[in-house]
């Protein structure tokens, strides 16, 4: 008897396992009849980029497309934001895939027919619009993957909650948007697990790249003004230069890094990107303002950085006989995007079957930023690359006007998705994965 259930189980275990990978590999076989809609559709988007808080036209295409698959759909989420909610007919949990929508202001240069040569107004300026970091690539390939899953609706063991974004590059001065945004508007409720990606122009078409716990780093941007005492630049000392006391407070924050850092333990970056003083030779001016940015991987190395930020330009501007004001974060603050062990872990062999096991490779960490992270203070989650460089070819930086994407790599993602939340919803319901302390 104990036999005879003994092989009734493995029977039914193999019965389990051959519906799943049939379940897959339908899904991979619609995911790869797609590709050249979800190359048009990121074309489209190309040629008719949007600026954070103003993906107007983009979310209208994204909510028109998921209505017409028979999705839930919640728009003006965070602004310009799309959710839709896909219920399966199977109780499961519920999985969240997130896309970001916004472009950046950049000229592009790249010679295609799908060029852009849109322009529009930025922060008070004139400024040409480009998608130079590849949102129009990750709305595309969601978008994809959401027709993959309604078509399987009958199927699935859950509900998958699909969050088309905005302004992932930062809101205009003055506004709220991004992740953070919809969070606090509730887009993360009843979530169990959350999955991104990011095209990657340095990482081989072809291939996923991963990174186990601190992913990328975060971010607070800062601006300090150092007040002077303007006088005529033939006579200083009859005034306080705040150039030569902000160069002094450039130099010296060079030591954060190089003299208080573990960099055996985590990377960290201060970089001073912009300073304005001044407009002419001959006159000292009043004031010198500066933007910069800060990079860590830990809350630790964080206040490090904050503390001694403060200690530097106060006590050097002191030093002066001047002051300085500093606010740190100024307009924007990113956590750590964190990939919790546990679930990446498990998510592996979803990874491997999309784009085959020695195309699949640990990298490392970056100090990029990503407003995903937001979500992942919230569940566990799992954001990783899909590469984007053509074979033979130079890797083209983000945020610069020659950024280019291979195309070929996008069924990969729409492959790599859909296998994330079949995999996930075939696993053992097991207590909530608890993210470890970042």
């Amino acid at each position: 008897m104990k036999k005879f259930t003994l092989a009734v189980l493995i029977l039914i275990a193999n019965s389990k396992l051959a519906q799943s990978q049939t379940l897959q590999a339908t899904a991979k076989l619609a995911g790869d009849k797609l590709e050249q809609k979800v190359i048009d559709w990121r074309r489209d988007f190309h040629q008719n980029p949007e600026l954070g808080n103003s993906e107007t036209r983009t979310a209208a295409i994204v909510a028109k497309h998921l209505k017409a698959l028979g999705i839930e759909v919640k728009t003006g989420v965070a602004k310009t934001g799309v959710v839709g909610l896909l219920k399966g007919a199977l109780p499961g949990p519920t999985i969240a895939l997130r896309a970001d929508m916004d472009a950046l202001p950049v000229e592009e240069r790249n010679d295609l027919p799908f060029k852009s040569v849109v322009k529009t107004k930025y922060n008070g300026n004139d400024v040409s619009v480009m998608h130079a970091c590849g949102h129009d690539a990750h709305t595309a390939i969601l978008m994809g993957v959401a027709e993959v899953l309604a078509g399987m609706k009958s199927q699935l063991k859950g509900s998958v909650k699909f969050i088309f974004q905005p302004a992932e590059e930062g809101a205009p001065v003055g506004e709220e948007g991004g992740a953070q945004l919809m969070v606090k508007e509730g887009v993360m409720e009843n979530v169990n697990v959350i999955f991104g990606l990011h095209v990657q122009s340095s990482l081989p078409a072809g291939t996923i790249g991963y990174h186990s716990g601190g992913f990328m780093a975060a971010v607070s941007d800062m601006k300090i003004t150092v007040k002077g005492k303007g006088t005529h630049g033939a006579s200083p000392w009859m005034g306080i230069d705040p150039i030569v006391v902000a160069a002094q407070i450039v130099n010296n924050l060079q030591t954060i890094v190089s003299r208080n850092l573990d960099v055996t333990n985590n990377p960290g970056v201060v970089t001073i990107g912009a300073i304005h003083g001044g407009n002419r030779s001959n006159i000292i001016s009043e004031k010198v303002e500066m933007l910069g940015t800060v990079r860590t991987f830990s809350e630790a190395d964080e206040k490090l950085f904050v503390d001694k930020i403060k200690l530097i330009v106060n006590n050097t501007a002191e030093a002066n006989n001047t002051t300085a004001e500093i606010l740190l974060p100024y307009s924007n603050h990113y956590p750590v995007t964190y990939n919790d062990p546990t679930l990446t872990q498990k998510m592996i062999p979803s990874l491997q079957k999309a784009a085959g096991e020695k195309n699949t490779v640990v990298i490392n960490a970056t100090t990029g930023a990503e407003d995903f992270s937001f979500y992942q203070q919230k569940v566990p989650g799992l954001f990783f690359n899909l590469g984007g460089m053509p074979a033979g070819k130079t890797a083209t930086s983000h945020h610069t006007p020659d950024f280019f994407l291979d195309e070929s790599s996008f069924k990969i993602g729409v492959n790599a998705f859909t296998n994330l939340v079949l995999d996930y919803m075939d696993m053992k319901p097991e207590k909530k994965i608890e993210t470890p302390k970042k």
